[in-house]
């Protein structure tokens, strides 16, 4: 019995070590467009600095990535979860969505901080600093509020 838990515990750690050898795509661009969510509204500094910090990671052209990320199979987690979030709103692109579409994405950004949904617990677990307080949520959602009901 002791001989074959060994023998799988090799396995495992062979197969742990295989799967390093199999590189992420990153989402890392050096350009912010002037499409930039940022760039199109006048957005106060202390809302756009939580906006960086809390959202821009998984929704926008360029993510500052964890030491961890180079860890396999976390890497591949990180990978989809960005993908998702990228292809659910990115930043970078707002200005070229229509304003009929803008104003269903604050909705749905107003409900999702209102409903603690955004950001992501898996994400404020280790990022701590995106956690928002209930005043940065107010300043958020009005800011946002204020912002769909321009369009």
């Amino acid at each position: 019995m002791k001989k074959a838990l060994k023998i799988i515990g090799i396995i495992l750690l062979v197969a742990l070590v295989v799967l390093q050898f199999f590189p992420t795509e990153r989402n890392i661009s050096t350009t912010v467009p002037e499409t930039d969510f940022m760039l199109v509204n006048d957005v106060p500094d202390q809302i756009k600095n939580k906006l960086q910090v809390s959202c821009y990671d998984c929704h926008s052209n360029n993510t500052a990535y964890p030491w961890y990320n180079k860890v396999q199979p976390v890497a591949w987690f990180l990978e989809d979860h960005v993908k998702e979030g990228k292809a659910e709103l990115n930043f970078n692109e707002w200005d070229s969505l229509s304003n009929r579409r803008k104003a269903s994405k604050l909705k749905s950004m107003i409900s999702q901080i209102e409903n603690d949904e955004m950001p992501l617990a898996s994400y404020t677990i280790i990022h701590r600093n995106a956690v928002l307080s209930d005043s940065e949520k107010q300043d958020i959602i009005n800011f946002l509020t204020e912002l769909k009901n321009k369009l």
